[in-house]
């Protein structure tokens, strides 16, 4: 596997500062990413709050930082991310923040340095759009939502023990 090089700056200092973003295992796949808070941001119950991180970055060209949320934090107190996965471009140099939201039934607190997030980062196609007046035919076609779930006349579920005609 590739090492890609990700420059980051810090934008707080003091009091808000927090560790930089990082793998917490071997096999992590998303770096940690802490609250650079200076004070506890209480959330009510679907409450949202926008979260500083501390950091900034410079992905190199063809690359995005997904943002996703951190899945203890979520089963365990409700918080999670408004727009899951957000999307950090490779030409923004803001600060990374994080829209949460609190779930769940009782108030939650996120403190200075609580790692509420995780980031990961994927290289991105730049992708060419061709306008056409036909697509090709597939065997879904335009099959919406829980089509691909739904049983068809003779032919049954798979996984459910009985074999296709």
């Amino acid at each position: 596997m590739a090492d890609i090089k990700v420059q980051i700056r810090r934008v707080r200092d003091g009091k808000a500062a927090v560790p930089l973003p990082r793998y917490m295992t071997e096999g992590s796949a998303g770096l940690d990413l802490a609250a650079a808070v200076e004070d506890e941001v209480s959330l009510a119950p679907l409450e949202r709050a926008l979260i500083p991180t501390g950091f900034a970055l410079a992905l190199p060209p063809g690359y995005e930082a997904q943002i996703r949320p951190r899945s203890g934090l979520a089963l365990k107190h409700g918080v999670t991310l408004v727009n899951s996965p957000g999307t950090i471009d490779s030409d923004y140099r803001g600060e990374v923040q994080l829209a949460v939201i609190n779930l769940g039934r009782e108030p939650a607190t996120i403190r200075h340095g609580d790692r509420i997030a995780q980031m990961v980062v994927q290289s991105v196609p730049w992708v060419r759009l061709e306008e056409v007046d036909e697509l090709p035919a597939s065997t879904r076609d335009a099959g919406g939502f829980g089509h691909t779930g739904a049983q068809e006349p003779g032919r049954a579920r798979a996984g459910d023990g009985t074999k296709e005609p």
